[in-house]
């Protein structure tokens, strides 16, 4: 057993699939399963259930995998620690990150930490914050962005403060109030463009509309959407009316089919957060990446 074939059993666990594990790795899903497939015969125990959509692992499995996520970030210390934080940082660094900061934050993040450490290698996979904050729990990604703070286990670094903006398409009713503030009372009987249930954009002004007295299951929502560019798109288009993040919010308003606008008397401001478990030591790669953005945002 080698530390390649441990770590495409780690990823096959993380992804519950042998074609993710394959992409996280820069492998191919042959040499992924004929990697696992060594492991099991070697220790006579099946450790991947292979019926079904989803590669999942078997009790035993679950147990080499606790052992097996330790061991791998132990070889990445001691390595790190003989290269006394020299160039050759290398890796995978796997990060979890909801909508916004998926879209708008972490590709330039990683794109100067990489100016730094050129041999380091990242997967991201975006989600919505829920999502992102069940994956790290679950040692899927070592590192997260997430719109809000939902549980004890994970560790929060305030990064930077962000504005909820009401958009609208650029119709005939919305042109006429341009620049000026509406009501909610004004728009919440319109078709919206939602995002998915564990959107902390979501979450944010529905605990604010019920707050107001506005039950948010009576909402009309039209779609349902889980990027931010989609939902710009089907707005501009004329499908509904949408609340995103302030900082997806085009610079140049006037090459797109939408309106923005303030709502009278309701606070939409959020904050984003660095994240990672606080019960899971993270690996050097990780640790140097987790440093370098809470430097990038004091």
């Amino acid at each position: 057993m080698d530390f390649k074939q441990i770590e495409a059993f780690v990823n096959v666990v993380k992804y519950k699939s042998f074609s993710k594990a394959a992409d996280a790795l820069f492998l191919t899903q042959p040499t992924i399963s004929t990697h696992v497939s060594t492991i099991e015969k070697e220790l006579g125990i099946r450790l991947i259930d292979r019926h079904g959509k989803e590669a999942l692992p078997t009790k035993q499995g679950k147990i080499l995998f606790k052992y097996a996520v330790h061991m791998i970030n132990t070889r990445e210390k001691a390595v790190f620690s003989l290269q006394s934080f020299t160039k050759e940082i290398n890796g995978i660094l796997e990060i979890q990150a909801s909508s916004v900061p998926g879209e708008y934050l972490v590709p330039s993040l990683i794109t100067k930490f990489r100016e730094r450490y050129p041999l380091v290698r990242f997967y991201l996979e975006q989600s919505d914050s829920n999502k992102v904050e069940e994956n790290l729990l679950e040692q899927k990604g070592e590192i997260g962005f997430t719109g809000y703070m939902g549980t004890d286990n994970l560790m929060y670094k305030k990064l930077i403060d962000d504005h909820l903006v009401l958009i609208t398409p650029r119709n005939e009713r919305f042109k006429s109030i341009a620049g000026c503030e509406i009501r909610i009372e004004d728009i919440i009987n319109e078709s919206f463009v939602w995002r998915e249930q564990g959107s902390a954009t979501r979450k944010e002004f529905e605990n604010k509309i019920s707050v107001m007295g506005y039950n948010p299951k009576q909402m009309k929502v039209v779609a349902r959407m889980n990027t931010m560019e989609a939902i710009k798109q089907a707005v501009s288009n004329g499908l509904g009316i949408s609340i995103i993040s302030g900082i997806a919010v085009d610079c140049d308003q006037s090459c797109r089919g939408y309106l923005t606008f303030e709502i009278k008397d309701m606070n939409l401001d959020r904050e984003f957060y660095l994240i990672w478990n606080k019960n899971v030591a993270l690996s050097p790669t990780a640790e140097a990446f987790k440093t370098f953005v809470l430097d990038s945002y004091k």
